[in-house]
C-alpha cells in the first residue's frame, strides 16, 4: 500500500511540474515591461504640401464635350498641408530614431513626440524604400534611453509579445500577443519575411517595435491586414533583417545590398520531374544579366540554385532576402543543379544600386497622387505594372486608391489599393473621370454615388457611397 501511494505521489508531483513548465512564461502582467520601455518609443507626425487645381467655372463640362479638354487647363493649383502620424522608437541615447520609410516618405516637417510631453524637429539621415525602413536623427542634444534589438531567429510561434504605438494618434499604446506565425510574404516589398502577430495593430502603429519579453525588439510594426487592425493580423520586419539595414544607413546613409544579377521563378513540381530533382525547392534561374555576378560565374538560364553561401534555398523568395543581406564583394560558394546534377560556382556578389537593373528601376517615374476632396481619398492612374502584377485583364482602366482620410465617407467601404473602375456606371480613367462623376452626385438631390471597384484581392464589388 504504502509502495502504491508512493507511486501515485510520484506521478502527481510529475505531471505537476510539466503543467507549470508549460505555464510559467504566462506573464501575470505586462505593467513593469511596458513601463520600462514606453520612454523610448515615440510618437511621429509629418506634414507635405499638396497640390490640387481647382475649377476656374460654376459648372461642369459634359463628359466629351470638346471642351472639358480646352480648358481643363486653367484650374488654379491650390496648396493646402497634409499630415500623416505613425510610431518609431530610440536606438542610441544620441537620439537615433527608427521608423517606417513610408512614415516619413516625402515630408517636409518630421516632428517626433518622446515620452508624451517633449517635442523636437527630426532629420532624415538614411530611408530605404525596398524594406520599407528609416533612420532620423532628434535635432536636440538631450540625452535619451534606448532599446535595443534582440535575435529575431529564436522568437518562436506561440511566443509572447507586446506592441508600443501611436494608433490613430493615441499616443503611447500598449497592445499584446502573440507571434502567429514566421516567414511571411504579403506582397508589399521586395525583401519580405515579415513576422505575423495577434498584437493589435492600427493605423498609426507603423514603425513602431514589437518587443519581447525581456523588452528586446524582435521586430518593427509595418503592415496590417484588412482596415482596421483589429481582425488580429499585423506584420512586423524581424529585427535582424533590419538591423543591417540600419546599420547601413547610419553608416553610409543608404544600402549596399549583395547582387547576383538573375531573375528567378518557382520551381513547380513539373519542373522538378522534368530535371530529376528529388521535389520542388530552389530558385530557377529565368535569365543571367550580361556582365553580372552571375555570368562572370558561369551561370546559365535553366540553372536551380539550391544553395548560397551555405543556406539551403527552400523557396524561390528565400534567396532574394539572403543574397540581399550578404556583403558586397564577398565570394561565395553557389550549389546549382544542372543537367540533371549538382554542381558548384564561386561567384563575387555585386551591389544592387549600382546594377543596371536597379538604375532603371529608380528612373521609372511614379504615378502622381491626386486628391479627390469631397471623397477625401488619393488616388493615382492604373499603370500596366499595376496590371500585371495584380494579374488583372489587359484593358482595364481605372484609378488606385493610395490613401483614405479617416473622415473619407470610404473609410468604412473601401480599403487602400482598391481600384475604382466606373463612377455613375461610367469607366473611369482619369481623375478628372472620377471628379466629375463626384460634382454631379454632389449637385443632385440624391448625393449617392455608385462605384464599381476591384478590392485588394481583385474582387469585383458595386460600393454605393452617400456623400455630405
Amino acid at each position: 500500500m504504502y509502495k502504491l501511494k508512493t507511486i501515485i505521489l510520484t506521478i502527481f508531483f510529475i505531471f505537476s511540474s510539466q503543467a507549470y513548465s508549460f505555464s510559467k512564461n504566462v506573464p501575470a502582467s505586462f505593467a513593469d515591461l511596458a513601463e520600462k520601455l514606453m520612454p523610448s518609443v515615440v510618437n511621429i507626425s509629418t506634414t507635405q504640401t499638396v497640390v490640387t487645381n481647382s475649377n476656374p467655372f460654376p459648372f461642369q463640362f459634359p463628359p466629351g464635350s470638346p471642351f472639358e479638354d480646352m480648358f481643363k487647363e486653367f484650374g488654379t493649383p491650390q496648396e493646402r498641408k497634409s499630415s500623416a502620424l505613425g510610431s518609431g522608437f530610440i536606438i542610441d541615447e544620441k537620439g537615433i530614431v527608427v521608423t517606417n520609410n513610408h512614415v516619413i516618405q516625402d515630408a517636409e516637417d518630421i516632428i517626433i513626440r518622446v515620452n508624451g510631453d517633449k517635442e523636437f524637429k527630426a532629420k532624415v539621415i538614411g530611408a530605404d524604400p525596398l524594406s520599407d525602413i528609416a533612420v532620423l536623427q532628434l535635432e536636440t542634444k538631450e540625452k535619451f534611453i534606448p532599446v535595443k534589438f534582440g535575435n529575431s531567429d529564436k522568437a518562436r510561434i506561440g511566443d509572447w509579445v507586446i506592441a508600443i504605438g501611436n494608433p490613430f494618434g493615441l499616443g503611447g499604446t500598449v497592445t499584446s500577443g502573440i507571434i502567429s506565425a514566421r516567414n511571411r510574404s504579403i506582397g508589399l516589398s521586395r525583401y519580405e519575411d515579415y513576422i505575423q502577430t495577434d498584437a493589435s495593430i492600427n493605423s498609426g502603429n507603423s514603425g513602431g517595435p514589437l518587443f519581447d519579453m525581456n523588452g528586446d525588439v524582435i521586430g518593427i510594426n509595418t503592415a496590417i491586414l484588412g482596415r482596421s487592425g483589429s481582425i488580429g493580423i499585423g506584420f512586423s520586419i524581424p529585427s535582424n533583417s533590419a538591423k543591417i539595414v540600419i546599420d547601413q544607413l547610419i553608416e553610409f546613409g543608404e544600402t549596399k545590398r549583395g547582387w547576383l544579377g538573375v531573375r528567378i521563378q518557382d520551381v513547380t513540381n513539373e519542373i522538378a520531374e522534368v530535371e530529376k530533382l528529388d521535389r520542388p525547392r530552389g530558385a530557377l534561374v529565368a535569365s543571367v544579366a550580361e556582365n553580372s555576378p552571375s555570368d562572370k560565374a558561369g551561370v546559365k538560364a535553366g540553372d536551380i540554385i539550391l544553395e548560397f553561401n551555405g543556406e539551403k534555398i527552400q523557396e524561390m523568395k528565400e534567396l532574394p532576402i539572403i543574397v540581399a543581406r550578404t556583403e558586397v564583394g564577398k565570394k561565395v560558394k553557389v550549389k546549382i543543379w544542372r543537367n540533371k546534377k549538382e554542381i558548384e560556382k564561386i561567384i563575387t556578389l555585386g551591389r544592387l544600386e549600382t546594377s543596371a537593373d536597379f538604375k532603371v528601376a529608380e528612373k521609372t517615374k511614379k504615378p502622381t497622387e491626386l486628391e479627390i476632396k469631397d471623397l477625401k481619398i488619393f488616388v493615382r492612374e492604373l499603370t500596366k505594372e499595376d496590371i500585371k502584377i495584380r494579374n488583372l485583364p489587359n484593358q482595364t482602366t481605372g484609378l488606385v486608391i493610395t490613401k483614405i482620410e479617416n473622415k473619407s465617407p470610404l473609410i468604412n467601404s473601401i480599403e487602400v489599393e482598391s481600384i475604382i473602375l466606373e463612377a455613375q456606371k461610367k469607366k473611369v480613367r482619369t481623375v478628372s473621370d472620377l471628379e466629375q462623376a463626384v460634382n454631379q452626385v454632389m449637385n443632385s438631390n440624391q448625393k449617392t454615388i455608385l462605384l464599381v471597384i476591384y478590392n485588394s484581392q481583385n474582387q469585383r464589388r458595386y460600393i454605393g457611397i452617400k456623400l455630405d
